[in-house]
């Protein structure tokens, strides 16, 4: 099929909220889900469903981009000692990843299947909104054991990643609930944020791969110039919106974007009571 502009302003529009959402704690694909509804990007319903996640590689790339330096275990600039650190880093990654890896792919058709829906992105939005604020209020007076992202252990790592379950749900975020794991179990909100960074490579590279090989490798030219598009714009907004977070809650904790999720989710919540579930016509 030929691509017009309107459908490549279309895909800039899902990069922008790809970039802006999948570092937030907001669910980027849940948002993606809800814009696409009302832009409808033209094209088949099985190439939205790998396009949605594989678009998030764009925003991946920004992560590495932006911290090439910090996940290299082989630069020349780093002492014996600063490269054992980071292959450490990347052991806590794996053990991380280890959770979602096995539960993603024992339910992903299941999840397909019963939580591709608006109501359940409406009711995980609220959920998880009201959570963020609770965590903040229980935490205000509590002070993070781990400061330091070298300081992280194998054992919160893996309750991090145990969290990271939770995002399989449409909507919940899977940033936010890693989060929300680090700073329960004595995390500062920085090293939370930038552990959460780092767990979305190989995720989401092994959720893309998992959607291309789903999908085939049979693509239009049109289809691969919406993918190539999207990854691009998702990328270059992803800059700007992982320095944005890492500056705000050096001062500020999490309590807005709870707020922003609950606000969301009662907006979609009326929409759905007034029109319809989009997402199942």
């Amino acid at each position: 099929m030929d691509i017009s502009f309107v459908e490549l302003l279309k895909t800039v529009i899902l990069g922008v909220v790809e970039g802006l959402t999948e570092w937030l704690p907001i669910s980027s694909t849940g948002h993606m889900i809800l814009v696409d509804e009302f832009i409808k990007l033209d094209v088949s319903k099985a190439f939205m469903d790998m396009f949605l996640v594989v678009i998030q590689l764009g925003a991946i790339l920004a992560v590495v981009v932006l911290n090439f330096e910090k996940l290299n275990p082989f630069s020349s600039w780093k002492s014996r000692s600063e490269k054992r650190a980071t292959i450490d880093l990347w052991a806590k990654v794996i053990v991380a990843c280890i959770p979602a890896a096995v539960i993603g792919l024992l339910f992903n058709k299941y999840m397909e299947e019963h939580f591709m829906t608006a109501p359940v992105v409406a009711t995980t939005l609220i959920f998880y909104g009201i959570m963020f604020i609770v965590v903040e209020n229980y935490n205000k007076h509590r002070q993070p054991r781990v400061r330091d992202l070298d300081r992280l252990d194998y054992k919160t790592a893996f309750i991090i990643g145990l969290f990271q379950v939770l995002s399989l749900v449409l909507g919940t975020s899977r940033s936010g609930a890693t989060i929300l794991g680090g700073i329960l179990f004595g995390t500062s909100r920085y090293v939370a944020a930038e552990f959460t960074f780092f767990l979305a490579i190989p995720v989401m590279f092994g959720a893309s791969l998992l959607k291309i090989v789903k999908f085939g490798w049979h693509y239009t030219g049109a289809e691969i110039l919406i993918m190539v598009v999207g990854m691009a714009t998702a990328f270059v907004v992803s800059i700007a919106s992982i320095k944005f977070l890492l500056r705000y809650i050096k001062n500020n904790d999490f309590k807005a974007f709870g707020w922003y999720r609950i606000v969301l989710g009662i907006i979609v919540i009326a929409y759905l009571l007034l029109i319809g579930d989009p997402t199942q016509s």
